[in-house]
């Protein structure tokens, strides 16, 4: 055995025993299931749990593990599955430690389950109200929670960060972490950084300013909070940001638009990682609020910092280190929130290695950057792209000509505001080097408003949303946007910027990526496929159907010698919703649900419930042309993220074209002003629709059933 062998067997043992002791002492709650930060640091050498979002602190999403092998994969096979507890879209990584799972579904519900069994220890619920709702740009959807010292850590949807018992579910402490009065809302899992929770939010779509914050582990207090854009006076918060707002940021926004306002946006609702070499937190920041530059910040030109950017913080005081900016005056929803990996990378002195920072946001280009510094190294784009054609040497994109011309027909671009890579996981594995993108092609057109922007929108991005989609079209309009949607999952290799392989999928919004050192890739699909990959060429070597949308990331772990994979499935998020023209599967499914495998597993997945949906308008049409295409105007702004495009539902949500509802002028009006379905999410409109507004939005909605008949497209659960 070589001394370098050695070394490392022996730091790991310690790293363990330090785990282990640390567990037992710190609170009488945590004799077994305490993690310290010596595990957490220790993570890459225990492939046994899986500790943290992205695996370790590097968040490669790549396994240690050797019991599931190239040899072996045709016999993998189901171990268990867990209903969770609701429907809707499930994003989470489940995280396991001492045997025990802990993984959350929609309203941030959390759930503890035998890892071995799947049994179910505890669930926790933190009772979101439904209400809560129409503040999420993308569903209700949570992508999973943090665990140390004998606690679970959850970022609850309405803006809680909750520290929970681990053996018990209890609440150990809560804190209210956004102002509750606007529409903030939490859709990530938190990280543990040096005995801090550090947590973002989400709503840049929906108007609110940005920052991360950190919290003492132990107690809930904030230890620091760091804005991403400009107090809208440009005074100071007595925050962290503080100093680089005033020496840098400010002076890159106007002092007068949609931000002031709004908010400016620049959201952290998503990448999160701490860089141990570097001492350091980097964090992905989104878009700007409103979307549009020229309503956002009409008074300038500037490149509105750090919106869409990489930024580096302090580990110890959240203090401003470096940021890099992959967006300048980003107008398009490109955010920077997309998965950061940390990797060492050949790329130093002599070709020495050197500490990478990569990563695939919404624009389309990959970049590696220095750590220590943020200095871009090298970029090049993943996917197809018009609104840029290149970088230049500082890394900053090349903007297509017309790229930014929105003001007279609607321009297309793409990628779109889903983006060429959007939060779905990405992998990394050191042994091939390569990095593995879930891509995908989803063009938008982009147009500004025609009126002025009602500033009691729920969503106010500057745009008109309906540009370009026409009231009535023929048979086969549908597939053909479905046509243009386009993924791909891209083994990209970061030293020489291009693609090692590429393997096409069926459609876009497919899942996120698991590497293992066995030298295979597992990725789920949007229709429920889950596949294994040779990770050196791409070649299928497994494939089975897991009954629902297989989007999350996965987490593997070994139990008593046997390897697990799991991943959490379920329908609903962004493209479903507004996105996604009808689910193409036979039968939406109804709850969420936990799937985990092994080699030789025998269990089997439950078919989803039959849903009894009869696709028939319940009334004839009514309305003038005038009063449908209105009708198409207020539905796009105030409907369609949730409902879908053209009205067509995919099923997460009723289809308002086939609801009595909908024939129903009195419960119509009942709905859409009183509130009556607000519990379920559907909250009162009064304030953003006027009758005429809410009658046209029926009118357009009742043409659009009506159409769908005649179009002999009419057919199927979610009615196409």
């Amino acid at each position: 055995m070589s001394n370098a062998l050695k070394a490392s067997l022996l730091a790991t043992a310690c790293a363990v025993l330090v785990a282990c002791s640390n567990g037992a002492t710190d609170n009488s709650t945590s004799e077994t299931i305490g993690v310290t930060d010596a595990a957490l640091s220790a993570a890459v050498s225990n492939p046994e749990t899986w500790l943290t979002y992205g695996g370790d602190y590097k968040e490669q999403r790549h396994s240690r593990l050797s019991g599931i092998t190239k040899d072996n994969i045709a016999d993998m096979g189901v171990a268990w599955t867990y209903d969770l507890s609701t429907g809707r879209g499930v994003e989470s990584t489940p995280i396991i430690h001492d045997g025990i799972m802990y993984v959350t579904g929609a309203w941030s519900i959390v759930h503890a389950l035998d890892a071995k069994t799947g049994e179910e220890i505890w669930t926790y619920d933190p009772e979101v109200s439904g209400e809560d709702a129409v503040k999420g740009c993308c569903d209700v959807v949570n992508r999973g929670v943090a665990i140390y010292d004998g606690k679970v850590y959850l970022g609850v949807f309405d803006g809680r960060l909750e520290a929970l018992d681990a053996k018990t579910g209890d609440v150990v402490w809560s804190k209210v972490t956004v102002d509750q009065s606007l529409p903030y809302t939490i859709t990530m899992a938190p990280r543990i950084v040096k005995g801090k929770v550090i947590i973002g939010n989400s709503g840049g779509e929906l108007g609110v300013r940005g920052y991360v914050s950190a919290y003492d582990a132990k107690t809930g207090d904030m230890d620091w909070r760091f804005y991403t854009v400009p107090n809208p006076k440009k005074e100071a918060d007595g925050a962290a940001s503080d100093p680089i707002m005033a020496e840098l940021v400010n002076d890159t926004w106007g002092d007068t638009g949609g931000w002031v306002t709004d908010g400016g946006g620049g959201t952290a609702w998503d990448s999160i990682v701490f860089d141990e070499e570097n001492d350091q937190i980097l964090v992905g920041v989104g878009n700007g609020s409103p979307w549009n530059a020229k309503v956002r910040d009409p008074q300038s030109k500037g490149d509105n910092l750090f919106l869409s950017s990489i930024l580096a913080l302090d580990a110890d005081t959240g203090t401003y280190k470096w940021h890099f900016q992959t967006t300048p005056r980003d107008q398009w929803d490109f955010t920077a929130t997309q998965s950061i990996i940390l990797a060492d990378l050949p790329l130093g002195e002599n070709g020495a290695d050197l500490r990478v920072v990569m990563q695939a946001p919404k624009n389309g280009f990959f970049y590696v950057l220095d750590a220590a510094t943020g200095e871009y190294i090298s970029g090049n784009n993943f996917v197809p792209m018009n609104w840029a054609t290149g970088l230049d040497e500082n890394g900053r994109p090349i903007e297509a000509a017309n790229a930014r011309q929105t003001d007279g027909e609607p321009i297309p671009i793409f990628p779109g505001p889903l983006g060429a890579h959007n939060w779905h996981p990405m992998a990394y594995s050191p042994k091939e080097q390569l990095a593995y993108i879930p891509a995908q092609m989803i063009p938008q057109l982009y147009q500004d408003m025609q009126e002025e922007p009602d500033p009691d929108a729920y969503w106010n991005i500057g745009y008109n949303l309906s540009a370009g989609l026409p009231t009535e079209y023929p048979a086969g309009t549908l597939d053909f946007f479905r046509g243009m949607n386009q993924g791909w999952l891209v083994a990209w290799d970061p030293i020489k910027q291009e693609a090692r392989w590429t393997v096409k999928q069926d459609g876009p919004w497919n899942g996120g990526v698991l590497s293992l050192d066995t030298g295979i890739v597992l990725q789920g699909q949007r229709e429920g496929a889950l596949a294994a990959y040779d990770a050196a060429n791409g070649d299928k070597l497994w494939s089975t159907n897991v009954k629902a949308g297989a989007l999350s990331g996965m987490s593997t772990y070994e139990i008593d010698g046997e390897q697990y994979m799991t991943i959490t499935t379920g329908w609903g998020s962004a493209y479903a919703l507004s996105a996604s023209y009808g689910y193409t599967s036979p039968v939406p499914p109804q709850v969420g649900r936990v799937v985990t495998f092994k080699v030789g597993g025998t269990d089997t997945i439950p078919d989803a419930m039959e849903v009894a949906i009869e696709p028939t308008p319940k009334s004839d049409n009514f309305g003038t042309s005038a009063q449908v295409k209105a009708g198409l105007e207020n539905y796009s702004t105030n409907c369609l993220v949730c409902h879908g495009p053209f009205a067509v539902s995919a099923g997460v949500l009723p289809d308002l074209r086939w609801s009595y509802a909908t024939a129903d002028k009195n419960e119509w009006t009942d709905i859409l002003v009183n509130g009556a379905l607000s519990e379920n999410g559907m909250v009162s409109f009064k304030e953003q629709l006027s009758p005429d507004a809410m009658e046209s939005i029926r009118a357009y909605v009742m043409a659009q059933g009506h159409m769908a008949v005649s179009n002999g497209e009419a057919g199927g659960p979610a009615g196409n």
